[in-house]
């Protein structure tokens, strides 16, 4: 009977542990669409891709800056603590309505549980602009936001964007495109902001492969 007793006990104590396991790991999970299915304890992160990449080709390359790895980078980016979703933007995407679609998403997921501060943005370059752009249309100070070197001319050419929540920004030394300090200083509900340059030698192509100058800090901050 004590036996009996002891198998059943410890029965139990492995279903649990194995309950426990099992939800703790329900993330790291990379879509390329937005989930059907929503967990509200769970965090999710977009990835927006740069310009080189909208159309079919996920490794495009560049003469000057080499091929841009979309799908290592989504490897790279992902982590076992967020879902991460990483749309491929169709050939001549509108980026104000490409945003439009992403704020959307970030409200369908609030709507289902999802708390705001648990939601991130991340982009580069025309990414970048467009995290901005969805920002500024949601206009929450509690969801997060990444700009890797996203803060270019498009940007300052259009002084009514601003960017809200807490932001994170990296931008490369040898890029043309800089920080994002003139972004805050014209943006009124910034919680927290904290950037970050690199100086890999790559310009604009730093961010074309998950170098771990930017990857490692990114996820860092994330986490």
């Amino acid at each position: 009977m004590a036996l009996l007793k002891e198998v059943i006990i410890k029965t139990l104590l492995f279903a649990v542990i194995g309950l426990l396991f099992s939800s703790s790991c329900v993330a790291n999970t990379v879509y390329e669409n937005f989930p059907s299915e929503i967990n509200p304890n769970e965090k999710y992160v977009f990835y927006s891709h740069g310009f080189i990449v909208e159309g079919t080709n996920p490794t495009p390359v560049n003469p000057r800056w080499g091929m841009y790895d979309f799908p290592k980078i989504k490897e790279k980016l992902a982590d076992e603590s967020y879902n991460l979703i990483a749309y491929h933007r169709p050939k001549d995407t509108d980026p104000r309505a490409f945003a439009k679609k992403l704020a959307n998403n970030a409200t369908t997921l609030i709507n289902q549980g999802v708390k705001p501060e648990n939601i991130t943005f991340i982009g580069f370059s025309r990414g970048g602009a467009i995290t901005i752009l969805t920002s500024n249309y949601l206009a929450s100070d509690q969801v997060n936001f990444v700009i890797l070197a996203g803060c270019s001319r498009f940007v300052k050419n259009n002084p009514e964007l601003e960017v809200f929540g807490n932001v994170f920004s990296v931008f490369e030394t040898s890029d043309g495109v800089g920080s994002c300090q003139f972004l805050i200083d014209r943006s009124n509900s910034v919680k927290t902001f904290e950037e970050i340059s690199i100086s890999t030698g790559k310009e604009h192509g730093a961010f074309y492969n998950p170098l771990p100058e930017w990857i490692i800090p990114v996820k860092k901050w994330l986490n």
